[in-house]
């Protein structure tokens, strides 16, 4: 028989092995809670622990009389960890229609198991349907909250407001120049998890600051009354389109900038570049008739012509090779500068500008602000095209001084007839009347004529509206100084103009005497055709007439 071993031998052996499992597993805890503690906390905080950033909550725009035209408001964004989604192919089907996506995407989205990650399926939604999937209590499902760029007028002023994309950055018109003002501080929220993607707790929550307020110049109801009428008169001419610029001469304050057609702001980022543009400044055009008082301005300052002297008209004009006449038939004239305005005669400011010199007309177009930004506070201003006289040919004394062969803005326009109605003082156009609660002070204004040539122009441009050039222009109690324009557009080739497609205009000044406002309607591609006195001139009118009330501007 074999011989038992001794038992104490057998309980110390059995008490060693007892030792060194518990060795090993004080070890392996020693390990696990110092070499492997920074890795594991990790893992561990990656799993339960998750941080959402959210872009920082814009300013409020608002009109100079304090009506909101750009507002934030609340909004949910839903976030998805597929990890955590239990049935991708059932979720995708029930979010697929709320949310408005296709269902094959979003499944996609739903479907990754090969890490633990955020995904976003939607950006700021709408309350009802966030409190839908809210509801829901899906696991790995968690709403977040974020801001929405809402613009409460809609179309009013939309191609000048702009947008704001997804992350609340400025995209366009004001919204993009004043991005740096707006914009405020991004926030942060930390949450914890359960292991079925179930929010627990909320660890920290940064909300971030609000960016800073901007009072525009614009007034809403001036930019709803011309929006208005300009969207009536191109639906009397099925005209292509058209806009108005309402600006103090005094300040350069932009007190409306419309176009039409109208767009909604809300639905800016959906609509086309085309549709989007703000034609004001970003647009050129050859400007026609209305021209034709930078002509004697330029004249007079010079002193090529001067008030008082005739100047004898033929019917007709040769100029390297082209034959100059004016609109309307008649015979030889003899017209002082007052008449050569009132009947829009082409020869007669060709011989203005003949008397002037291509130098000195050249300069004196640049002073008025044309072939240069006028430094209005806007995105994307065009300059339009002056060319040098050394670039001129034998026949461009025959189409400057007329509005033709240059192309202009019409803010440049504006400002320009500005410095006439401002006794020659030009000032620059602005949009931007506070940020915060801290004005914006005007540029310093800088003279350009004479305190009495301008005076000159204005009593001329008078008597363009009274005397007949623009009787549609005429406003009960106030006397009004403008002139009329009625442009060919060139044919897409550039290769001579239009016989169908014109620019009607007309811009004006009131009350005459002193003005406090400047307006210039402009009308793209009227049908049948119609020119700046027919069709211009009355939504002046109206624009016009409506802001001397609102503004209780005296007769």
């Amino acid at each position: 028989m074999p011989v038992l071993a001794d038992p104490n031998r057998r309980i110390r052996f059995t008490l060693f092995l007892f030792l060194l499992v518990f060795i090993a597993v004080i070890g392996k805890t020693v390990y696990l809670q110092t070499v492997k503690a920074e890795e594991f906390s990790a893992k561990a905080s990656e799993q339960q622990v998750k941080e959402f950033t959210f872009p920082a909550r814009r300013g409020t725009i608002f009109d100079r009389n304090g009506h909101e035209l750009a507002v934030g408001e609340e909004a949910k964004s839903i976030t998805a960890d597929p990890f955590y989604i239990e049935n991708p192919l059932e979720t995708a089907e029930f979010l697929a229609p709320l949310l408005k996506v296709d269902q094959k995407e979003l499944l996609e989205k739903l479907s990754s198991r090969e890490k633990s990650s955020s995904v976003y399926l939607a950006r700021k939604i709408d309350p009802a349907t966030a409190a839908i999937i809210e509801d829901a209590h899906i696991s790995g499902l968690w709403m977040h909250s974020e801001e929405k760029r809402r613009y409460p007028q809609k179309q009013v002023a939309a191609q000048v407001l702009g947008f704001a994309g997804t992350d609340n950055q400025g995209l366009a018109g004001m919204e993009l120049q004043l991005d740096e003002y707006l914009t405020g501080t991004g926030g942060s929220q930390r949450i914890v998890f359960d292991p079925a993607g179930n929010q627990i707790e909320t660890l920290s929550l940064e909300e971030g600051s609000r960016g800073t307020d901007v009072t525009l110049t614009i007034d809403q109801a001036l930019q709803f009354e011309a929006e208005k009428v300009l969207s009536e008169t191109v639906s009397q001419w099925s005209a292509k389109s058209a806009a108005c610029i309402i600006m103090n001469p005094k300040n350069g304050e932009i007190l409306a900038m419309a176009n039409v057609p109208t767009v909604d702001a809300n639905t800016f980022s959906q609509i086309s570049e085309d549709q989007r543009r703000n034609r004001t400044v970003v647009d050129t055009y050859e400007p026609g008739s209305i021209f034709k008082a930078v002509t004697v301005g330029a004249g007079l300052e010079v002193g090529a012509v001067a008030p008082g002297q005739t100047y004898y008209l033929p019917t007709t004009l040769e100029l390297g090779g082209r034959t100059i006449k004016d609109a309307v038939d008649r015979g030889e004239v003899d017209w002082d500068l007052g008449q050569i305005l009132v009947h829009s005669s082409n020869i007669g400011a060709v011989t203005v500008g003949m008397r002037t010199g291509e130098a000195q007309l050249d300069e004196w177009i640049r002073r008025f602000g044309f072939g240069s930004p006028t430094g209005i506070d806007f995105p994307g201003e065009e300059i339009g095209i002056v060319w040098p006289p050394e670039d001129w040919s034998e026949s461009t004394i025959g189409n400057v001084p007329i509005g033709q062969g240059l192309s202009v803005t019409a803010v440049q326009m504006a400002a320009a007839y500005s410095t006439i109605a401002n006794n020659g003082i030009a000032v620059t156009p602005r949009l931007v009347r506070a940020i915060g609660d801290e004005p914006v002070a005007s540029a310093e204004g800088r003279r350009i004529i004479s305190e009495q040539n301008s005076r000159q122009l204005r009593s001329y441009l008078q008597m363009v509206v009274e005397e007949g050039g623009a009787p549609l222009a005429q406003i009960d109690g106030y006397h009004v100084a403008g002139k009329t324009g009625t442009a060919q557009k060139l044919l897409p080739d550039h290769s001579a103009y239009s016989d169908e497609d014109y620019i009607g205009s007309f811009i004006g000044m009131v009350p005459a005497s002193d003005p406090q406002l400047v307006v210039l309607v402009m009308v793209d591609e009227p049908h049948p055709f119609g020119g700046g006195g027919t069709v211009a001139a009355p939504a002046f009118q109206k624009i016009t007439q409506f802001s001397l009330q609102k503004m209780e501007i005296a007769p």
